[in-house]
């Protein structure tokens, strides 16, 4: 039976477990064509994939805090709309990587600043909600209220917790320096995905980093 030098693994879902631009992109670009706003040059589209959406409209496309709240708000329909698992690609081995840790006994929960209920449907779309112990993301709803990336590790540790998981020897997959810094907070080490959409010294901070799948599993199990 592999083991892991880890007692409970968290997992990023944009840019670590799904690639959401395909339907990310067309309905950013819609939602600032409402705003007479010029499409974003396509070199900075990634910039936009990771930190909360909220935030992204005041700091790439220059939008006040309440525009920003009718931004979210209008992006949010757009994704209701198309559904919150459609145009979403999983990234090649991942799903594997997924089941082989819940095989060998370590718990997992995502930790994302994605709304929950995205999540939710992300995974239960690609049949892989059952191998989650608890799923964390943003608490959708509260549309000018941001949350970071710090507080999604802390509610994740919260309900492993509460479900009766080992939380004290965690470690988080992720590809942005958001979730190098935010599980810093929570003194959780991060495994760094260079497959994501961060740049390589966005994982200066991160324990170790993973090229691909095969490289990750052989970072969570050995």
């Amino acid at each position: 039976m592999p083991h892991s030098p880890y007692s409970c693994v968290l997992w990023d879902v944009d840019g670590t477990i799904a690639d959401a631009t395909p339907g990310i992109f067309p309905r950013l670009m819609e939602v600032l064509a409402s705003f007479g706003q010029p499409a974003p040059d396509p070199a900075s589209l990634p910039r936009w994939v990771g930190p909360p959406m909220y935030e992204s409209f005041q700091s790439l496309a220059g939008l006040s805090a309440t525009q920003a709240e009718d931004a979210l708000a209008r992006y949010r329909a757009l994704a209701a709309r198309d559904g919150y698992a459609a145009s979403v690609d999983i990234y090649d081995g991942i799903p594997d990587v997924i089941r082989a840790v819940a095989a060998a006994g370590i718990p997992q929960a995502t930790a994302s600043t994605k709304p929950e209920n995205q999540v939710t449907a992300i995974l239960e779309h690609n049949d892989l909600l059952g191998l989650f112990a608890a799923v964390s993301g943003a608490r959708s709803g509260t549309i000018g209220r941001s949350d970071s990336k710090s507080d999604v590790v802390g509610w994740a540790l919260e309900r492993l917790q509460a479900a009766g998981v080992d939380t004290s020897n965690p470690v988080l997959v992720g590809d942005r320096h958001h979730d190098v810094e935010g599980a810093a907070e929570h003194g959780v080490p991060v495994i760094f995905a260079e497959w994501g959409f961060g740049e390589t010294s966005e994982g200066d901070g991160a324990v170790s980093r993973a090229a691909d799948a095969n490289a990750l599993r052989a970072l969570l199990l050995a």
